[in-house]
């Protein structure tokens, strides 16, 4: 096995160390990996499989759910309903379950493709934090035990979303960082990461359209100018925040000057350098907005906007600097990130099903899964080539996870790991 070492992930994207294996990406400790980016600079992953074919083993879950695994070391770490209750578990790399925690009463789904497990779970190696639609923010040790938990619906009151909780924590130096932005009270809470007291709490009372105030991204940690900062998106606003007490630093609008209704926030934002990108507007639009400043930012920040393109559902992936959208129909264009300009564009095949996961970067392709489970493999050197389409058999929304030159995939009811080839 790789000798461990601790290296400071891109300054620019993450903002604390992660253990890291030098030999192959073996840790993926949040949904969009170790920078947020949706991809991986390292290893070599397979490119041909089926539901049956080219698996190293299929495990069957407890029960339904969407959450996208994360990795640490062995460690393969998953949220599923467990006989009606919130649930985590801890898998190895040999499809063993070492534990499986169950936790309080699950509050399941409202839409086809949701459960009360839709967040995924984060660590830093020393503690798993997971988040529920039911309002519960568990933490746990790699043993399975609870260290401590609570309920952000206690503190933001019931879930108001129109759909269901997408968001997921994230963590900090010293805290972890949930956020709830929903038509009633709303905003980010940060709690210490070993005692859960609650270190800050900022609001983030926007007003706006109907169901605009309804935000299903994940927050971003960033690193910027020797300070941490948390990013935020929902409310028709982007607002940044100090990360030791929560002082509101910048916020930049403009993505709904016509005041449109019915627009939330479902793709999460990203950073390539130092720009932040957001699609809004149902997928229709995206923008480029330089990190920085004080106050209201919208004219001295905000870059570029593309009118034509965009993404609603899923997450865009960024790769050398560019980003790439994936649509809900299965089109994607690689953009510049300092300009917006489209470097090239292209289509996955045309189907009746849409694309609700994120797409993933790995050993120079795209992989992404569509909603019936047929996961496409893509490279995406100068135009878009689809090098195969590998049927899974059932619902997937989770995004992949590439992992020591293996791919991790969660369908609705189970999970697989795909060996190399």
């Amino acid at each position: 096995m790789a000798k461990q070492l601790y290296s400071i992930v891109c300054s620019l994207v993450f903002s604390f160390a992660f253990q890291a294996y030098e030999a192959a990406g073996q840790n993926w400790p949040q949904w969009r990996g170790p920078g947020s980016t949706g991809s991986t600079e390292t290893g070599s992953y397979p490119t041909t499989w089926s539901e049956h074919d080219g698996l190293n083993w299929t495990y069957e879950l407890p029960g339904r759910g969407f959450s996208t695994p994360i990795v640490w070391g062995e460690h393969i770490i998953v949220t599923a309903p467990i006989e009606s209750k919130d649930g985590v578990l801890d898998m190895d790399f040999s499809g063993k379950v070492r534990w499986q925690t169950a936790l309080t009463p699950e509050k399941s789904g409202k839409h086809r493709n949701a459960s009360g497990c839709n967040p995924s779970p984060v660590t830093d190696g020393d503690s798993i934090f997971a988040y529920f639609k039911s309002g519960t923010l568990a933490v746990l040790d790699f043993d399975g035990e609870v260290r401590w938990k609570t309920n952000l619906q206690k503190i933001f009151g019931e879930d108001r979303l129109y759909w269901d909780v997408g968001t997921s924590p994230v963590l900090t130096s010293d805290y972890v960082v949930g956020m709830v932005l929903h038509g009633g009270k709303s905003g980010l809470v940060a709690f210490h990461k070993k005692t859960g007291e609650i270190a800050w709490q900022v609001d983030r009372p926007y007003d706006c359209p109907n169901e605009n105030w309804d935000s299903y991204t994940t927050p971003l940690v960033v690193e910027y100018e020797g300070q941490e900062i948390i990013v935020a998106f929902g409310a028709d606003h982007v607002t940044a925040h100090r990360v030791s007490d929560g002082e509101f630093l910048w916020s930049c609008n403009g993505f709904n000057p016509e005041k449109t209704p019915n627009w939330p926030a479902v793709a999460s934002p990203v950073i390539a350098d130092d720009i932040l990108v957001v699609t809004y507007g149902r997928g229709k639009y995206v923008a480029g907005i330089r990190l920085g400043g004080k106050g209201d930012i919208t004219s001295t920040h905000r870059l570029w906007t593309r009118e034509e393109i965009g993404a609603f559902v899923p997450t865009p992936a960024v790769h050398d600097k560019k980003v790439y959208l994936l649509r809900d129909r299965g089109e994607i264009t690689c953009i510049d990130s300092a300009s917006g300009e489209t470097l090239w564009a292209g289509a996955l095949p045309k189907h009746r099903s849409s694309y609700y996961s994120s797409p993933t970067i790995a050993g120079g392709k795209l992989y992404a899964a569509r909603e019936d489970g047929v996961v496409f493999v893509a490279r995406i050197t100068g135009e878009l080539k689809v090098v195969s389409e590998n049927p899974m058999g059932e619902k997937m929304i989770a995004s992949p996870v590439p992992v020591a030159d293996q791919l991790l995939l969660r369908g609705e009811h189970r999970l697989f790991l795909v060996g190399s080839n």
